[in-house]
């Protein structure tokens, strides 16, 4: 029996896999807290096989001399709050091939989608996260704001409605 891969059929396959990166300007606030968000979800629903799951940075602020930074530590701190760990998680920028490699590729704010959309060239594979909650709000940016609370209640939201669409979708039950 055909089973679905991305978006494709494929003969003889036993799961498909549904390939998402989030995606932020520095990826050491919102999007890793995206990717654990959205990681610790799929788990619990048992679903945590038909994804992967990732996060990058449109800039290379947090990376130096090839080396990402960690996941920033007021961020970490409030993922823990929630029971969420992101060990060994680094900083990297996004690249041209992610477009091929991801069926999502989902922004945090309008300037994120714009140098997404710069650097892609493309957009039918690209979304800002709360959209899937029904807002054209942007994911509030802890970073100058110093509120992690909000803006993890904001991810929080919008990767339960990234799943709800999903689920509306029939690509996840």
């Amino acid at each position: 029996m055909p089973c679905k891969i991305g978006y494709f059929l494929v003969e003889g396959a036993n799961k498909f896999m549904i390939k998402v990166l989030f995606i932020c300007h520095g990826n050491i606030c919102r999007s890793p807290m995206a990717e654990f968000i959205m990681k610790d979800k799929v788990k619990k629903l048992g679903l945590e096989d038909m994804f992967e799951i990732a996060s990058a940075a449109t800039s290379s602020d947090e990376i130096w001399n090839g080396v990402g930074n960690p996941v920033y530590p007021p961020a970490k701190d409030e993922l823990k709050k929630h029971g969420i760990a992101c060990p060994g998680k680094k900083a990297r920028q996004m690249v041209k091939s992610d477009y091929e490699e991801y069926d999502y590729l989902i922004g945090m704010d309008d300037a994120n989608i714009k140098n997404m959309k710069k650097v892609f060239g493309k957009d039918d594979k690209v979304y800002k996260l709360l959209s899937f909650a029904g807002s054209d709000e942007s994911v509030s940016d802890p970073w100058y704001t110093d509120r992690f609370d909000t803006a993890y209640n904001d991810i929080d939201r919008g990767v339960d409605g990234f799943l709800k669409f999903l689920e509306e979708k029939n690509v996840i039950n």
